[in-house]
């Protein structure tokens, strides 16, 4: 997507918060008919079935039916979408949107006349029962685009993606292949022994963060000085994320770029970041410390970085198995549960190689993707230094 920094006046802000409310309002009462279905009780509304109660409400509900019926149906079509990936078990299941934090809707049946470029700098799009809605004209507007999204971020700026699919980075044809390990201390080691980190928050950041949170934390609830110190907290989080995902942009593209095939885990992150928290009658345990792991795994981007390259790199990214990638000695193949000394050292007890323990996995995991590629075009592989197979040779510890 191609996003661009809208610019509304203050009756267009409104009117685009009203479509925001109806597509909340829509898509929240399709996760509650979700949440009803039970095993046996036949199945749940699908998108055509509430697309017929919608327009019931509509004639029943004047408030509703001053909305868009775009906006209102296209909140039920992403929910159907986001079912069918629930249901392909590729996505989590879809909860509820809270006002404030998943504020946005989707335009379809986009035309090209419904984007016009006014200066240099300066373009506006026509948006259905709002009007023409100036936007930074940043860059050309891509070609192709069908439909656009408009999102409005905790700190109120809203922006305009229009949807359009990125044409894939060209292969370099040189041959090469690179693991890509991807871990919390080091957010993507490489197998050529890079170690690249997220960009987060500076320490005077990250101070004054803390100090805002204990200051949100005094605040009545309501007042004026609350919400300031929300847009403050809003502010330094969301530079945060629009580093993190610059980063992420950066790294994919030049990782395109200069490797023909890429490795990286076949990770379970929904899994891997689920809470500890339990049950009453069962409760969990080192909840605090789990959660905090959560975070780090989430703030670490790796899904991100992994979409990305598919996006980027389409059929040249191949997920390996992680089992064993870790503890596997990437000069013998030698399996040792106790190689890994520290997060950061890795020292063979069998063959005495000694290394960085995330470069040591990254090698392993680009070993297993040279496999792959070369199985999946019908190839042979020599045994050599370089394209070894890995020796399945379990240890005693």
């Amino acid at each position: 997507m191609s996003r661009y920094r809208l610019q509304p006046t203050q009756v267009q802000a409104a009117a685009l918060l009203e479509h925001c409310r109806h597509a909340r309002f829509v898509w929240n009462l399709a996760a509650e008919q979700s949440s009803f279905w039970k095993p046996g009780r036949g199945p749940a509304p699908g998108f055509a079935e509430q697309c017929r109660q919608l327009t019931e409400a509509r004639a029943e509900y004047a408030w509703l039916r001053a909305g868009s019926a775009i906006v209102q149906q296209q909140a039920l079509k992403d929910f159907a979408r986001a079912m069918a990936q629930f249901f392909a078990r590729t996505h989590r299941k879809p909860t509820f949107r809270r006002r404030g934090q998943n504020e946005g809707f989707r335009i379809v049946a986009f035309k090209k006349e419904d984007v016009r470029r006014l200066s240099r700098n300066v373009g506006e799009v026509k948006i259905p029962k709002v009007g023409w809605v100036r936007f930074r004209w940043s860059r050309a507007v891509p070609d192709g685009a069908k439909s656009f999204r408009v999102n409005r971020d905790q700190l109120g700026r809203w922006f305009v993606a229009f949807a359009v699919a990125p044409e894939p980075i060209a292969r370099p044809c040189s041959g090469e292949v690179v693991g890509v390990d991807r871990g919390v201390a080091v957010s993507a080691a490489l197998s050529t022994g890079e170690l690249l980190r997220v960009p987060t928050l500076r320490a005077v950041e990250r101070a004054r963060l803390l100090k805002l949170i204990r200051q949100l934390a005094r605040a009545r609830k309501g007042s004026k000085r609350r919400d300031d110190v929300r847009t403050a907290i809003g502010r330094l989080r969301a530079g945060e994320t629009a580093r993190r995902k610059d980063w992420v942009e950066k790294v994919t593209t030049s990782l395109a770029r200069r490797f023909d095939v890429i490795g990286v885990e076949d990770l379970r992150i929904g899994n891997m970041t689920r809470s500890a928290r339990g049950t009453i009658e069962a409760p969990g345990r080192n909840v605090r410390q789990k959660a905090g792991l959560n975070r780090s795994i989430l703030s670490a981007s790796w899904g991100r970085l992994v979409m990305r390259l598919e996006d980027k790199a389409p059929g040249r990214v191949i997920k390996v198995n992680p089992a064993f990638t870790s503890q596997r000695c990437s000069v013998c193949g030698v399996v040792d549960g106790k190689a890994r000394e520290s997060q950061a050292a890795f020292r063979c007890r069998s063959c005495g190689h000694a290394g960085n323990a995330d470069v040591n996995a990254a090698k392993n995991i680009e070993v297993i993707a040279a496999g792959h590629a070369v199985n999946a075009r019908g190839g042979d592989r020599k045994t050599g230094p370089g394209n070894r197979e890995p020796q399945l040779v379990l240890r005693p510890v």
